[in-house]
């Protein structure tokens, strides 16, 4: 009979680093004490991960406007999950969180550039024939990058400029964009930006066809099953894309409100670069009355 193993004894549990370096230092504690102290220690780690979390892995987002009514309220507040999307491209019919230009004033214009020849000056505002939007040559442009797309596009030729200018209105300028010319400072523009994030349910991504037809959407000629049950609106003035069959490009998205008739979005200004994309929300905090998961995350609804 051959004998039983023996057991091996049992790591004994190392006590809270806090608890060992006291005693290193002679500090008699006792077990009550030495009990607390590793609450103590377990709470510190916790709010550690937590703020790891919040910073890296999370961004906290209140929404100010009723432009996606009755899926996200104004007031409403959520964590937005910002690191999915560095792994996986977006899903249309999800709910995205993404950087959109508010405002663009030139700030300085380099003397002799083609800015200046051009006739832009210091305190002038980059607008659009359809303000609020912010365009260049004629289109508009929700994000830096899109202008500065749009002036390489351009290089041996010239862009149409729109300022608002204190005293003046509105004045149109043409500008020369000279080969080799990339972006707006090569153009002898300083400028300042302001960003929002807006909050929108993407609707289509680069490569794909989209338009609202009858109120409903359709992209590459089906309905997309995710909003199949809303209507949007396309009478507003102003509304640009998605009215007629509309190619989004490459690295871009087209996203809508879901409360169609008090949303600014890509009828409007058109694509969101890839770039511009923060994430997706996924927990609500507040109102408490809709405290949870949602925008498909962990079996909640879109």
């Amino acid at each position: 009979m051959s004998p039983s193993p023996q057991r091996k004894p049992k790591k004994e549990k190392k006590p809270p680093w806090i608890v060992r370096l006291l005693r290193r230092r002679g500090v008699r504690l006792s077990h009550r004490t030495e009990y607390w102290l590793g609450w103590a220690e377990t709470i510190v780690e916790v709010g550690i991960i937590f703020l790891l979390t919040i910073n890296f892995v999370t961004v906290r987002m209140t929404v100010p406007t009723g432009s996606m009514n009755p899926t996200i309220a104004p007031g409403d507040s959520f964590f937005v999950d910002i690191l999915t999307y560095h792994f996986r491209d977006p899903v249309p019919g999800r709910v995205i969180v993404f950087w959109q230009l508010e405002e663009m004033q030139v700030t300085a214009v380099e003397p002799g550039s083609p800015a200046a020849l051009a006739g832009i000056q210091a305190k002038d505002w980059i607008t659009h024939v359809q303000y609020p939007t912010i365009g260049i040559g004629g289109e508009p442009v929700p994000a830096v990058r899109t202008a500065d797309r749009r002036i390489e596009a351009a290089q041996g030729g010239e862009l149409a400029f729109v300022v608002l200018r204190e005293g003046v209105g509105h004045k149109e300028l043409s500008v020369s964009v000279p080969d080799g010319v990339q972006d707006l400072r090569g153009l002898g523009i300083e400028y300042r930006t302001r960003r929002e994030r807006y909050v929108k349910r993407l609707i289509a991504v680069g490569g794909q066809t989209v338009q609202i037809v009858g109120g409903k959407i359709i992209v590459d000629g089906s309905p997309l099953a995710a909003v199949a049950e809303r209507t949007y609106w396309t009478q507003g003035a102003g509304m640009q894309y998605g009215i007629a069959p509309t190619h989004v490009p490459r690295g871009h998205y087209f996203v809508l409100g879901d409360n169609t008739m008090n949303s600014y979005d890509s009828r409007y200004w058109g694509f969101v670069p890839e770039e511009e994309l923060i994430g997706a929300p996924f927990f609500r905090v507040w109102p408490f009355s809709r405290f949870g998961p949602m925008n498909g995350y962990w079996w909640s609804s879109l």
